[in-house]
C-alpha cells in the first residue's frame, strides 16, 4: 500500500495550564504525557516564581532557561505565538480598546522581540495577523494598507531567515480566508505563508461549508493549520464584529460546526507539496497545531487544562485517522532514545 502522507503535531503549550498557572514546568509535562513532541510557546511562567510573561517579554536569561528546559523535556519550538499584527493600522478612536503603535516604531520594538525570541528558541516560524481595520467598517476598504505592512514583515523576515504565518481570525482585516488570499497574491513573497483556524471562522456564525470554502481559498498558501472548532451560538446575531470576550462555545474538532473533517480530507492531497515547501523554508515539516480553547478564550490567548488539551488532542487523532492522514506521536523507541539505547 502506498505510505500515507503525514503531519506533525503540536500545541499551544500554555492551553494546559490551571487558571492563573502558566508554568513551564506544568506546560510541559502535560505536553509530553500526551505524547506531542513540539509547542508553540504564548504565556508562560518560566521559573515558577508566579510572573507570568508573554514569550516575547521575556529577558534572555528566561529565554535561555526555558530553552534548556524544553530540551530537558525533549520539545522543540514549532512557531512563536506572537501578537505582531494586532495593532490598528490607522491612528483614530473607533469601537474598539485595540492599540496604535507607529509602524516603524513597532518594527523596533514588538517585532524585534519577537524575531529575538524565535531565533533563542530555534523556530523559524513566526505567527502573526493581518492588522485592525476601524471597527465598524468593512474590511475590504483597507487591504491595500494592511498588504503594505504584511509586506514589509515578510520581507523583514525573509531577511533574517525566518517565516511569517499569517492566520485567519474575526475582527482584522484578514478576517476571511477570501481576503487573506488576495493579500498572499499580492505580496508575493515565499516567507510568507497563511495558517488556517477552522474555529476563527465558525465562531463569525459561519457554517461548515462556507468554512470549507474558506479553506480551499488558501490551502495553496498554507504553511501550517491551528486546530480549534466552534458551536455556532444561534442566540448571537453577527453583525460583523465579534466580541472575543464573550466567545464560550468552543469544542474538540470533531463536533464543531468547521468541518475539519472536509477541510482534512482536501489537505491529505496537497500534504506532499506543501511538507515539501515547509521543509524548504526550514521548518521540519507540515503543522497541525491544537490551540482549542476548550476552557475559555479572548483576544490574546486562551486555555483548555492539561484535560481539555487532552480530549482536543484525542479528537483530533480521530479525525487524522479517519481521512487517513498519518502523524506522529512519541513511543517507547523515543524513550529508549532519550536513555541512550
Amino acid at each position: 500500500m502506498p505510505e500515507q502522507p503525514s503531519v506533525l503535531l503540536s500545541c499551544f503549550a500554555d492551553e494546559a495550564t490551571r487558571t492563573g498557572s502558566k508554568t513551564a514546568v506544568e506546560q510541559f509535562a502535560a505536553v509530553t504525557a500526551l505524547g506531542l513532541k513540539h509547542y508553540t510557546p504564548r504565556f508562560v511562567d518560566v521559573d515558577g516564581s508566579g510572573t507570568i510573561e508573554h514569550v516575547v517579554d521575556l529577558p534572555k536569561a528566561k529565554l535561555k532557561k526555558l530553552a534548556k528546559l524544553q530540551d530537558e523535556y525533549g520539545l522543540s519550538v514549532t512557531s512563536i505565538g506572537s501578537r505582531v499584527g494586532k495593532v490598528k493600522l490607522l491612528d483614530q478612536d473607533d469601537a474598539s480598546k485595540n492599540q496604535y503603535v507607529p509602524f516603524d516604531k513597532y518594527l523596533k520594538t514588538e517585532v524585534k522581540r519577537t524575531l529575538e525570541a524565535a531565533d533563542a528558541l530555534d523556530t523559524k516560524l513566526i505567527r502573526g495577523f493581518s492588522f485592525y481595520h476601524p471597527a465598524g467598517e468593512k474590511p475590504e476598504g483597507y487591504i491595500e494598507a494592511a498588504v503594505e505592512r504584511v509586506s514589509a514583515l515578510a520581507d523583514l523576515c525573509k531577511e533574517q531567515g525566518f517565516v511569517y504565518g499569517l492566520e485567519i481570525e474575526p475582527n482584522l482585516v484578514g478576517e476571511n480566508g477570501f481576503i487573506l488570499a488576495q493579500m498572499i497574491r499580492a505580496i508575493k513573497n515565499p516567507n510568507l505563508v497563511l495558517i488556517y483556524d477552522g474555529g476563527n471562522i465558525a465562531a463569525q456564525n459561519k457554517t461548515r461549508l462556507i468554512c470549507h470554502d474558506e479553506f480551499k481559498a488558501m490551502q495553496p498558501h498554507l504553511g501550517w493549520v491551528h486546530i480549534k472548532d466552534y458551536a455556532i451560538d444561534p442566540n448571537m446575531t453577527w453583525e460583523g464584529h465579534v466580541d472575543e470576550e464573550r466567545l464560550k462555545n468552543f469544542v474538540p474538532a470533531d463536533i464543531g460546526d468547521s468541518g475539519h473533517d472536509l477541510a482534512l480530507r482536501d489537505l491529505k492531497e496537497s500534504l506532499p507539496k506543501l511538507t515539501k515547501k515547509m521543509k524548504k523554508l526550514g521548518a521540519p515539516g507540515f503543522f497541525l497545531e491544537l490551540e482549542p480553547h476548550l476552557k475559555g478564550g479572548g483576544q490574546f490567548g486562551g486555555y483548555s487544562g492539561p484535560d481539555g488539551l487532552g480530549v482536543a488532542c484525542r479528537a483530533l487523532c480521530r479525525l487524522l485517522d479517519y481521512v487517513g492522514i498519518d502523524y506522529d506521536l512519541r513511543d517507547f523507541g523515543d524513550i529508549q532514545a532519550a536513555r541512550g539505547f
